[in-house]
């Protein structure tokens, strides 16, 4: 069976079509030796309980996550209501994300933001191609809810859950 080529499916009609399945907004964050590093990230989700496991992707194309891919490990921060700017200022290009931003060091020593309503810390476990991103596997070793509504975004706009 042969498989559907990227010119058969125009790249803006899947965005607007998968744009109608919400999904969370999160950070994800590492440091090396050129200090902290984070990009923004909608594809995060649990993968297993036993071992515990989370997962996300990224593009290719970042310039954040071979930094973090080379330290080992990273957090992700889940974001609340209210933390638009914060998601946009992660998704950005270039630039010191962190100016400004108050945050502390994970049981790893990856960046745990201070507004974030929960946390995740881990270690990659694995990374697979995953055509145009990378689908990383995390093991879990610490983390934390601190409480509060949860950012989502939907059909290209954040939103707080109704």
């Amino acid at each position: 069976m042969s498989g559907i080529r990227a010119t058969e499916i125009e790249a803006l009609r899947m965005r607007e079509v998968l744009g109608h399945f919400p999904s969370g907004v999160t950070v994800v964050t590492g440091v090396d030796g050129a200090g902290p590093a984070g990009f923004a990230c909608q594809s995060f989700h649990a993968l297993s309980l036993d071992p515990p496991l989370v997962c996300f992707c990224v593009g290719r194309s970042s310039t954040t996550w071979p930094r973090i891919r080379a330290a080992g490990r990273f957090a992700v921060n889940i974001l609340g209501i209210g933390h638009e700017e914060l998601s946009r200022t992660f998704a950005r290009s270039g630039g010191d994300k962190f100016d400004g931003v108050d945050w502390s060091p994970s049981p790893l020593g990856s960046p745990l933001l201070a507004e974030a309503v929960a946390w995740v810390d881990c270690r990659i476990s694995a990374v697979y191609d995953g055509g145009d991103h990378e689908i990383v596997v995390g093991a879990v070793t610490a983390l934390e809810a601190i409480g509060g509504e949860p950012l989502v975004f939907f059909r290209g706009e954040y939103r707080a859950l109704a």
